[in-house]
């Protein structure tokens, strides 16, 4: 599943083919949403926002559309009309006079009024978003060290959407490496040292995965992995799914295990399991 940079880097491809363009044209797949491509016909798109794994679509007359591409979903640009031949179906369309943004496979989809959309239940219950908030690494901390979260594993907590919006399974296991986190801990069971770089492992990893193609390691250490002919598997990520290769900072064999029934990575050394 795309997690919150990629769902970013899908919105600005969205924004950038449709803001500030008339909708000359919409279209919707389920049959309870056909009554809004009357309502969104000849509206301007002022944005393309993300809430964690969420986009929304807003127009200048009230409206936003939320979709969740969840597992299966895709956005395709294409010239305005000039459909790809894929076996995905369309579930959602918006048309200006010379770009076409194309929402395929997605099943959560909806319409609202601009006044309800934070009382969507997705949008309600989510947690910070480092993408469209202003997110600090003290404001994690709190949330880490509440009544809510300090007694959960963080191997649950950090896939929870209500913890922090847009982490998912790569994400998870990069900033527990990056943290020093054994994935059996809590934040209970942490030092203070370990929370704050999970906080600021968290604000770090999203933007550089973001804005480096998804890559979460030293940058410097992959692009001289990657000069050295070395695959993209192998220097994209410090452990998420590097299982037996040796760890970059002290070359102990990547662990894999389940958890929160997702597989995880860590380094043994690197993440010692408390004695």
């Amino acid at each position: 599943m795309p997690e919150g940079p990629e769902i970013r880097k899908a919105a600005d491809r969205v924004e950038k083919a449709v803001k500030d363009k008339e909708a000359a044209d919409i279209y919707f797949a389920h049959d309870h949403l056909k009554g809004y491509e009357d309502v969104l016909r000849g509206a301007v798109i002022t944005g393309v926002d993300t809430k964690g794994k969420a986009m929304l679509t807003r127009f200048d007359n009230g409206y936003t559309v939320y979709s969740h591409n969840q597992l299966y979903g895709k956005w395709i640009i294409r010239n305005a009309y000039n459909y790809p031949q894929t076996n995905r179906q369309l579930r959602f369309a918006v048309h200006n006079e010379k770009k076409s943004a194309l929402l395929y496979s997605a099943s959560d989809i909806e319409v609202l009024p601009d006044e309800e959309v934070a009382e969507h239940p997705f949008i309600r219950k989510v947690g910070p978003d480092v993408f469209s908030e202003d997110v600090t690494a003290d404001m994690l901390k709190k949330r880490f060290w509440s009544k809510t979260f300090r007694n959960r594993r963080w191997a649950s907590s950090l896939l929870d959407q209500a913890f922090v919006a847009g982490i998912g399974n790569y994400l998870r296991s990069e900033v527990l490496f990056a943290a020093g986190i054994h994935p059996t801990l809590r934040p209970s069971d942490c030092s203070e040292e370990q929370v704050t770089k999970a906080a600021e492992a968290v604000i770090h990893m999203m933007w550089q995965s973001y804005r480096h193609a998804g890559i979460t390691n030293d940058l410097s250490l992959a692009e001289k992995m990657k000069k050295a002919g070395r695959q993209r598997n192998e220097y994209r990520h410090w452990v998420f799914s590097r299982a037996e290769q040796s760890c970059h900072l002290c070359g102990t064999p990547v662990t894999k295990i389940q958890a929160a029934s997702r597989r995880l990575y860590y380094c043994e050394s690197c993440q010692p399991e408390p004695s």
